[in-house]
């Protein structure tokens, strides 16, 4: 059988679809845990501003959106973008704290 790349046996494109669908849940579980640290720091924060407002509703649609920057199930652009904005709403969190001595620790 002749297959687009000469020298590919039916094992081999098996094996890598198995990698691929792998790939597509271990980003998937690892966008849901940053969206879930995301979620867990904007009820740590409470009033976000408009900065963290930003970061955490423009994180969270473009990880729901459809069209993304590398097609889905492949999320590693969705963790990127939840990284940076977990990233902020931390730095965020950790100047009110440094401001305000009364902010609950979580």
């Amino acid at each position: 059988m002749l297959h687009a790349a000469q020298g590919m046996s039916d094992g081999d494109w098996t094996i890598i679809a198995v990698l691929v669908g792998i790939l597509a849940i271990a980003t998937l579980i690892g966008a849901v845990v940053l969206a879930l640290k995301v979620w867990k720091t904007k009820k740590m924060l409470g009033d976000l501003g408009a900065g963290g407002k930003v970061a955490f509703y423009g994180a969270l649609i473009y990880t729901v959106f459809p069209v993304d920057l590398l097609p889905d199930p492949v999320y590693l652009d969705d963790m990127g973008v939840l990284t940076a904005a977990l990233i902020y709403l931390t730095k965020l969190y950790h100047k009110r704290r440094a401001e305000q001595p009364g902010i609950r620790q979580g």
